[in-house]
């Protein structure tokens, strides 16, 4: 036999049973990044992103994935955790980035998300933080899309309730000694003197790592508030800053403008922490669809438990998929998603009733649709969980 025959005849057989052992259609893969603390006092907030976006992907995948411009993709979540760290937040973006993921759900704070911010505008990526600094929203930025209700936004709703509802003349503010929080701090005290309440301590700070929160809080005590606010406080650091308030005899109310861990609320202050108010997630069960109930299921059965945060954790990843089924050049053009952002609509898959719209907000804000509008859902805890105080929405 000629050698030309050979060949020939040989590469018949590879081409057989590469035809053999391939499928008609490899179903594609769409990785979606997931990058923010994991770790650490704030580990919540950065696993709930990992376990809420890994539980969407499971439901999705096992319906044989999502149809995207007539293409099945698979969902894949690649998660890294930024330790809160910024410079290692950024090279967790170069890495997600470099793989050619476009879309990335996190970080969690104000100094993650501005280190992360140069990267995914270079990348021509849109990462969705929960963090709140103007900056990442406000042209000329275009990177990024807040994933919550920021504290600026609830605050001033929150002390209009307590304002009217429990009487509240008087507030003082405390922060741990960072950048998002006293940022938080800031906002709260002028939405606070623009709403006529006087403050009595504008600037109570305490450092990372603080067990013994009884010196700040004898000091801001001795200004007597009727009512403290614990500006974007970690949920590690939320028992111990509530129940040594009880201990030193503070009467008032007390809330924080950042989503809480109910369990370890639970199990770090008990009945002391009656009556704390806080964000809640966005799907609280009195308006949860019967889709946000099955998600809910999904969590509670791949983490073990509930955690309240991923009710407002679940829309990222959701978001980020009904505007890619709309708009399949977005899956490799953010400037698809971006353009997308302006006109999407649709009904809310997570609030019962079909009469509430999912839509991107933040016009008033920042000048440009750069928020997922999320409904704002604020809840008082009555040990051991929260209860949904008042449920309400963004206005543009």
């Amino acid at each position: 036999m000629k050698l030309h025959q050979i060949a020939w005849k040989h590469g018949l057989l590879l081409a057989a049973l590469a035809a053999v052992g391939a499928p008609a259609h490899a179903q594609e893969v769409l990785r979606v990044g997931v990058n923010g603390v994991m770790s650490g006092e704030a580990a919540s907030w950065g696993l709930v992103n990992k376990y809420s976006a890994e539980t969407t992907a499971d439901m999705v995948n096992a319906k044989g994935g999502i149809d995207i411009g007539g293409k099945k993709y698979k969902i894949e979540i690649v998660a890294m955790d930024d330790k809160n760290d910024p410079a290692t937040s950024a090279a967790n973006a170069a890495k997600l980035t470099g793989m050619g993921i476009k879309y990335i759900i996190g970080p969690n704070i104000d100094s993650t998300a501005l280190a992360v911010k140069p990267v995914v505008e270079r990348a021509k990526a849109l990462n969705f933080p929960y963090a709140f600094s103007k900056e990442l929203y406000k042209a000329p930025a275009n990177a990024s899309v807040l994933g919550m209700v920021a504290s600026y936004q609830v605050g001033p709703i929150m002390y209009e309730f307590l304002k009217q509802r429990k009487g509240v003349k008087s507030i003082a503010f405390v922060a741990r000694n960072e950048a998002d929080a006293r940022n938080q701090q800031v906002e709260g005290v002028a939405a606070a003197k623009k709403l006529g309440l006087t403050v009595t301590l504008p600037d109570a700070i305490y450092e990372p790592g603080t067990k013994d929160f009884s010196p700040i809080l004898t000091k801001v005590l001795a200004t007597k508030p009727d009512h403290i606010v614990l500006s974007g406080v970690a949920p590690a650091d939320a028992p111990g800053l509530i129940r040594t308030a009880r201990d030193l005899g503070f009467k008032g109310t007390l809330s924080t403008e950042t989503s809480q861990d109910a369990k370890a609320i639970a199990e770090g202050a008990g009945a002391k922490a009656n009556g704390f108010l806080s964000v809640g997630g966005a799907s609280s069960y009195e308006i949860q669809s019967l889709q946000m109930r099955q998600y809910a299921d999904a969590y509670k059965k791949r983490q073990g438990t509930w955690h309240n945060e991923a009710g407002t954790k679940v829309y990222a990843l959701e978001t980020i998929l009904a505007v890619l089924m709309q708009h399949p050049a977005a899956v490799n053009d953010v400037d698809v998603f971006k353009k997308a952002m302006q006109t999407f609509s649709i009904t809310n898959p997570f609030v019962r009733g079909a009469t509430t719209k999912l839509e991107f907000t933040g016009q008033s804000d920042w000048g440009r649709k750069s928020q997922i509008g999320v409904p704002i859902v604020t809840m008082e805890f009555h040990n051991p969980d929260f209860k949904t105080l008042f449920i309400g929405t963004i206005k543009d």
